[in-house]
């Protein structure tokens, strides 16, 4: 149906039909079987009537068959759309990557047929794909560069800029992809995807580009022993190879080659030697080195070669991690502002045969790796920022808590909290990871507790540069500080309306936190305040606010250039008598007089000031000031507390039941989880879920504790001369460390390769037996600190086998748990550098593969000669908007409208079998007309008409009159030729359709 549809209709060039379901066109045979039931049916009807019935039932049967059939309108597009993918990865130089943008160009301005509005778009990938230029029917304009961000370009991932292709291409037009790359794949694979493509009709060319290596050195690898014991000497090995092109030596190169070893951010040299001679393709050098120090370990090696001698420079270093254990250890990390503070802890720990570290907070670790040389760390009193000026403030960063959490979670490590006047909440450690990891939150959410603190800010800050964006980070560091409990308000000043606004709370301005936090922080993002004029009204909008709110300390911050008039002396004697301190931070101030402005405001009142010169300083200085508000955490009652011991627990074992009193503590609430176990309580105050002083429960695959007083010289002196001092603490610690030691015999191995780091550990028990079915817990942990699954499976006899991918180089740690009570095993894996900094040739083999595919339809594409500067015009010769393409086919449904059509036709079937109507009457009267002759009769029959009818109405009046008087008699007057010329003409004019 379809084809004599387009044979009979094939003037109308592009457009055709199409039928979804063909087999419904076998319904067409009702139709001659419709004339041969039907035809002596209708006979009574006439001849015309009869065949005007059957064509438009014949009609509705064929536009119902076509509905069912599924008709479609089709229609065909010769327009051609071509996307070039071009390879912009570190393989190929930059001076290549500019020729093949220009090719690409000036190939669509030659190629292109803008009559048929062709398109072009235009790709670029390396690790990843992004659209530079979408498909449209222009050519690619004339650029310098490429500006989309298409990731890193470590690596070569072709797959990924085939899909893009294939899902930015229109559906109006054939399709052809032109791939210009070398042909050397890292990541993904992109035959397959080419295959798919193929098949749904997109064709693909190829210009290949050529590389051209010359010499090359390589630093293979670094070979640490994985095992290694304390104090014992070892041998490393350095692997450096040296590549000359096919058919040519250039002989001997030499250089530089240094070995470095690391523990977190210090730096060791272990050799270094000038004039080293690579002879061979592999060369191997080997080194003796020992560790006194038990600690996680990253060698690195470097080789630098003689000038012309080497093309890139990122394939000459490689990473290697090993570690060193020994018996328990524990970092401890002090306030650097004190750090005598806990003396008498690490003495104790020390007593108990504990080796203890001590770091202060101003010289924290610097990697995951650092940490694993601990088995438990103890934050000692220590809050997350301190320091009293903006030079000297130090605080933990994000990523330093997030290394802290990991290590106990996936790592196994303890984690111990130590109380006083700056830890937990007071030391501004909520809303943190580390909160989420202790066993107890550092908020207070019971209002008969009365530890709610007020911070009101004043943000002047839009002069500076960048002035916005560092006032929605102060405010966001300082709100991360507040409890749920505690109240905040910001005070802007409104450039529009020339007066100074809460940023919320309407004219109360000071809101409590609770589950207000991100709408406070979203508030902070949008605001846009202006240059202030005067700091008084500002400061009386904050008094008042604060002066109504109930809160047990009250504090206030001003960050600004000092620009702004002074406030009255008035102003700040009310904030004195209050007891509200002032902070003040100056930051670009206007000479000395904007520093005395701001100092005197602080001074007066007592706050701190501080003079930041670098802006990043600023959210350390507001963190470190909201930790103010925090104060009422502390808990020091008149007459102190009296802890004692309600729940068994091991680090409370052997210990009397009565405890040494306690003259303070910090706050904090019990979480609710049954993992939760609180063995010591403090007699005050009556709420049970705040008087924690010794929580402890599982997190992840360490443990975590909480001691909510300090540890001797300020709330505790009374348990420093108790007998079960040293007791308490060594089972405390003991407790939370990671095992260290096994029943059983492991070793680790790992390995890189094809992108995977292969991590297999072997299973033996004290007498070299297999070790089977272990449920073993592991995970890896890459360089950007995000764990990466790694499932381990038994293979063979006491041995298990796992795997997780290296996207990027760098040091990855692996941490896998044998089983329950047994010590974990860690080990490193080293990816040096991508596979794109290796030795590659273009790779001809897959890129004719690519172009040989033959797509749907089509004919299989080309490959060009190899893309250089000099071979340009050559290669744009090829045309890539060619034919050898099927045309694309968009196709709409209209069986609707058959359906349509159909009721129309039913309704004239009925009219033409209902109504009887002389087709030609209209016909002849216009006939009549056009002769003068037939219209004069036509004039007398009219008359003669209605004097018949004048003459009908008589003899019907006389008739009436007669039926009247019960009897008829015919009228002598009328003759009965008249009546019947009458009733002749009657019939003749009905069935004529006149009058």
């Amino acid at each position: 149906m379809a084809d004599l549809w387009n044979s009979a209709f094939g003037w109308l060039g592009n457009f055709s039909v199409s039928f979804e379901y063909h087999w419904a066109l076998l319904l067409l045979v009702a139709i001659p079987v419709l004339w041969l039931t039907s035809y002596q049916s209708m006979a009574s009807l006439g001849p015309g009537r009869r065949l005007g019935a059957l064509l438009l039932r014949s009609l509705l049967l064929l536009l119902i068959i076509c509905a069912v059939a599924g008709l479609q309108w089709v229609w065909s597009s010769n327009k051609l759309t071509v996307i070039y993918l071009l390879d912009q990865s570190d393989s190929i130089p930059r001076a290549k990557r500019e020729v093949m943008l220009e090719y690409a160009i000036k190939n669509v301005e030659k190629h292109r047929d803008a009559t048929r509005k062709d398109r072009s778009g235009l790709i670029v990938f390396g690790r990843e794909a992004a659209i530079e230029f979408p498909p449209y029917d222009e050519n690619l304009p004339v650029v310098r560069g490429v500006e989309s961000y298409f990731g890193p370009t470590d690596a070569t991932n072709l797959e990924s800029a085939l899909k893009l292709a294939q899902a930015a291409f229109p559906e109006d037009s054939a399709r052809r992809v032109v791939i210009v790359t070398d042909g050397v794949e890292t990541l993904g694979n992109a035959g397959a995807v080419a295959q798919q493509m193929s098949e749904s009709g997109i064709g693909i060319d190829v210009v290949p580009i050529k590389i051209s290596s010359g010499s090359e050195v390589l630093v293979e690898k670094v070979d640490v022993p994985t095992d290694i014991r304390r104090g014992q000497p070892f041998e490393t090995r350095v692997v450096v190879s040296k590549y000359d092109e096919p058919g040519a030596d250039s002989g001997p190169v030499s250089g530089r080659l240094r070995l470095i070893r690391s523990v977190g951010a210090s730096e060791q040299k272990v050799t270094e030697k000038d004039g080293v001679i690579l002879d061979k393709d592999v060369n191997v050098f080997s080194f003796t080195d020992q560790l006194d120090v038990p600690a996680g370990y990253m060698y690195r090696a470097e080789f630098i070669p003689e000038a012309g001698r080497d093309t890139l420079k990122q394939n000459n270093r490689a990473d290697a991690y090993t570690f060193v254990r020994g018996k328990g250890r524990v970092l401890m990390i002090v306030d650097w502002t004190d750090p005598e503070a806990y003396q008498l802890l690490e003495q104790s720990l020390q007593r108990s045969d504990i080796e203890v570290t001590v770091q202060s907070s101003n010289e924290l670790f610097t990697s995951l790796g650092e940490l694993q040389a601990y088995d438990c760390v103890i934050l000692a009193g220590v809050a997350r920022s301190s320091g009293d000026s903006a030079d000297s403030i130090s605080n933990f960063s994000d990523e330093q808590l997030e290394m802290l959490q990991r290590n106990t979670q996936q790592f196994g490590a303890g984690l111990i909290m130590v109380g006083g006047e700056r830890a937990f909440g007071a030391g501004g450690w909520t809303n943190t990871v580390i909160e989420e990891a202790m066993p107890v939150d550092f908020q207070i959410k019971n209002t008969k507790i009365e530890a709610v603190g007020a911070l009101a800010m004043i943000l002047h800050a839009s002069e500076i540069a960048r002035g916005n964006y560092w006032q929605k980070k102060i405010g966001q560091a300082a709100l991360e500080v507040l409890g749920p409990m505690d109240y905040c308000g910001v005070v802007t000043y409104d450039q529009q309306t020339g007066v100074d606004k809460w940023l919320w709370g309407g004219s109360t301005g000071m809101v409590r936190v609770q589950n207000n936090r991100q709408i406070m922080i979203s508030r902070m993002r949008a605001m846009t305040p202006g240059d202030m004029p005067a700091f008084q009204p500002s400061m009386q909008l904050a008094l008042r606010s604060l002066k109504a709110t109930r809160a047990s300390l009250k504090h206030m911050i001003i960050i600004s250039d000092g620009d702004p008039t002074p406030p009255a002396g008035g102003v700040l004697s009310q904030f004195a008598s209050m007891g509200v301190k002032i902070s003040t931070v100056a930051v670009g101030a206007h000479g000395q007089v904007g520093h005395a402005t701001l100092k005197n405001i602080s001074n007066t009142t007592g706050g701190t000031y501080y003079e930041a010169k670098n802006p990043t300083a600023l959210p350390k200085i507001f963190q470190r000031e909201a930790m103010r508000v925090s104060k009422p955490l502390v808990y020091e009652p008149e007459g102190g507390v009296s802890p004692a011991i309600v729940f068994p627990h091991e680090v409370v074992q052997g210990l009397s039941r009565d405890l040494p009193p306690l003259s303070g503590y910090v706050l904090t609430t019990v979480k609710n989880s049954p993992l939760v176990e609180v063995p010591i309580r403090a007699n005050k105050p009556t709420q049970t879920e705040n008087q924690t002083i010794l929580a402890t429960w599982q997190y992840g695959l360490g443990r975590t504790a909480v001691f909510t007083s300090d540890a001797g010289r300020l709330w505790a002196s009374q348990w420093t001369a108790w007998d079960g001092y040293d007791q308490f603490f060594a089972q405390l610690v003991r407790w939370a460390m990671r095992p260290s030691k096994s029943d059983a015999k492991f070793s680790i191995a790992t390995n890189v390769e094809d992108g995977q780091v292969k991590v297999v550990v072997n299973a033996l028990t004290q007498d070299d037996s297999f070790l089977n079915f272990l449920d073993m817990q592991a995970v890896a942990v890459g360089p950007d600190l995000k764990p990466l699954p790694l499932v381990m499976r038994q293979v063979a006899p006491g041995r298990y086998v796992g795997s997780f991918a290296s996207e990027g180089a760098g040091a990855y740690l692996v941490n896998v748990l044998p089983g329950a009570g047994m010590a974990p095993i860690t080990a490193g894996a080293s990816v040096p550098f991508s596979d794109e900094y290796r030795i590659q040739q273009t790779n001809y083999t897959m890129l004719e593969q690519l172009a040989s595919l033959e797509p749907d339809g089509g004919r299989a594409g080309v490959i060009t000669d190899p893309l250089e500067a000099e071979s340009l015009p050559n290669v744009l010769e090829s045309d890539a908007y060619r034919g050898g393409l099927e045309n694309a086919m968009s196709m709409q449904d209209i069986w609707h409208w058959c359906v349509l059509l159909g009721a129309i036709c039913l309704l004239g079937d009925v009219f033409v079998r209902r109504v009887a109507v002389d087709y030609l009457y209209p016909l002849k009267k216009a006939a009549a007309y056009l002769r003068p002759h037939e219209r004069a009769a036509d004039q007398s029959r009219q008359e003669s008409l209605q004097r018949l009818r004048n003459r009908k109405s008589e003899v019907s009046g006389e008739m009436e009159s007669a039926r009247a008087s019960a009897r008829f008699e015919a009228d002598p007057n009328a003759s009965s030729t008249e009546i019947d010329e009458l009733n002749t003409t009657k019939q003749t004019t009905k069935a004529g359709g006149g009058k």
